[in-house]
């Protein structure tokens, strides 16, 4: 076995087709796929996208939901050397067009209208039904985006439909697109997933094909994914849960892939009693939601067998009780993009307390490290800095030395987390350097959020927190000083966010405050704020 095929996404995808031809690969909707089809299909978006003048380090953006389109465009673009670059569905047009801008995108495939969102509108291309006329003028801002295609098959100008971009590969033979694969090497950049950061703005984490695949061979290991699987991904395949805790381990153990495009409890019920789903994993979110739905008892959900959960807290009665009434096996793990999405994982033999207390212990062939302010080890049981070593380390951030200097230092990934070990290795999150919290699985960086409520006309200050939530594990709420003599209402704020902002960095609550308090060196004292809310 070639280093090539061991170790890129492609290599993996054509041995698993070589191997496992007849097994289901992958389940949309009425659309079903072995995995010999499967490699059919990306290997002519391969040639599709050779058509179009795509080279190796090209950057591929992605902005739409769960679907088997997301999963050829990705295959077809890491099979012609092209980097992928996801984009969350939730994103506005601002959010989105800043990161296209960043990521220097020179292809965009959207699925246009998804949850009610004209994406092409919001970047000022005419979208369906929508006005035609400034599309190419509005994408001036975006001057290295060359081609725009829509996976509705609606053609409109400034877009190209997914069956016209799909026909383009017929001027293109078999063989350039086994080359192009083949010509992939494992340390060419396989993917940029921007992570907002304490600035505000998205940073973008680049890492290589080997990067991946090492760190999913290590993840699937751990907690037992195996060929034969049934796995239904409904984390966004946009976060590296869906793409490469989904997608790219489904491919190293050839597994099938079920794909919904956002989770709602009944359809996904029914989706496992349907499809025989075997592996679920998801924030708590999921699980709790689930299991307190009133229809549970009417699917047969006697297939499920594996839920790997993180992303937040996880109390040990939900994880019996997930262990009692649904899954034989749950896990739970920590990682974050700059690390390839995993650090460390539980293993099926760990029991409620560890899966529940801790995060498991590091993958194989990655250290943790707890520190103190030097960076040298704190002893075990004590609170300190986690910093991260290993193969799954981004590359770093997309044009950007100097904030990847600040994360990765000596050769170790700054987390920004704080945790402590115990005797046995595992690792527990205890706090967040970063001032981030979690909303549902997604991250929300509070400094990009206080921007743009700092921009409203009449805003003084604002600050922004992260408060306990019994179905998303936290949400945000703000607290705003106005400026003297505005008049500002919550809700009007709270509809402004909503504007520009994805629904999960919303504040679900502003409290209005005469001032901010500060701590002695004048910052905002955010452990004092909770202080300030009625009740």
């Amino acid at each position: 076995m070639s280093d090539n095929e061991a170790l890129t996404i492609p290599g993996v995808l054509e041995r698993a087709a070589r191997e496992f031809p007849d097994t289901e690969a992958v389940v949309d909707g009425a659309s079903r796929l072995t995995y010999a089809e499967l490699l059919a299909r990306v290997r002519e978006a391969a040639r599709a996208f050779v058509a179009l003048g795509a080279l190796p380090g090209d950057r591929v953006a992605i902005w739409a939901p769960n679907g088997l389109r997301w999963i050829v465009t990705a295959l077809g673009a890491l099979s012609v050397g092209a980097v992928v670059v996801p984009i969350n569905t939730r994103y506005k047009g601002e959010e989105a067009r800043w990161l296209l801008g960043r990521g220097r995108a020179r292809f965009l495939f959207v699925e246009d209208g998804f949850l009610g969102n004209s994406y092409l509108a919001m970047l000022g291309l005419p979208s369906a039904g929508g006005p035609s006329g400034e599309g190419h003028d509005a994408a001036a801002g975006l001057p290295e985006l060359s081609t725009v295609v829509t996976y509705d098959d609606v053609a409109r100008p400034g877009a190209v439909a997914w069956k016209d971009f799909v026909a383009g590969a017929a001027g293109v033979p078999e063989e350039e697109a086994v080359a192009r694969a083949a010509a992939v090497r494992p340390d060419d950049v396989a993917d940029i997933l921007f992570t907002s950061g304490t600035t505000g703005r998205p940073k973008g984490a680049m890492c290589t094909h080997r990067q991946n695949v090492r760190t999913y061979l290590a993840w699937s290991a751990r907690n037992g994914l195996r060929h034969g699987d049934r796995y239904l991904i409904v984390n966004p395949l946009f976060h590296s849960f869906g793409f490469k805790a989904g997608m790219f381990a489904c491919l190293l153990r050839v597994a099938t892939m079920v794909l919904q495009p956002v989770f709602e409890a009944g359809e996904t019920m029914r989706l496992i009693e349907a499809e025989r789903i075997t592996v679920l994993p998801g924030a708590p979110t999921i699980y709790i939601t689930m299991l307190d739905a009133p229809e549970r008892d009417r699917y047969d959900l006697s297939s499920l067998r594996l839920a790997v959960t993180g992303a937040a807290v996880v109390p040990v009665a939900l994880v019996r009780r997930m262990r009692a009434e649904l899954f034989p096996e749950v896990v739970t793990a920590y990682g974050l993009t700059e690390a390839c999405g995993t650090v460390t994982a539980c293993s099926l033999d760990d029991d409620d307390e560890t899966v529940a207390g801790t995060a498991g212990r590091s993958i194989e062939g990655v250290e943790v490290r707890v520190a103190d302010a030097a960076g040298e080890p704190v002893p075990v049981g004590d609170d300190g800095e986690v910093l991260v070593r290993g193969h799954n380390v981004m590359l770093g951030y997309l044009d950007d030395e100097e904030a990847t200097a600040a994360t990765i230092r000596d050769g170790w990934l700054v987390t920004g987390d704080r945790g402590r070990l115990d005797e046995r290795g595992n690792l527990t999150i205890t706090g967040r350097s970063k001032d981030m919290f979690v909303v549902g699985g997604f991250n929300v960086y509070p400094a990009e959020v206080e921007q743009v409520l700092a921009a409203v006309e009449g805003v003084a200050e604002a600050a922004v927190v992260g408060v306990p939530d019994a179905r998303l594990g936290e949400v945000g709420r703000a607290y705003v000083a106005p400026r003297p003599g505005a008049v500002l209402a919550p809700d009007a704020l709270i509809a402004h966010c909503r504007d520009r902002l994805a629904n999960f960095k919303v504040p679900r609550e502003v409290v209005l405050v005469d001032r901010l308090p500060r701590n002695a060196a004048g910052k905002v004292d955010k452990a004092g704020l909770p202080a300030l809310a009625p009740g």
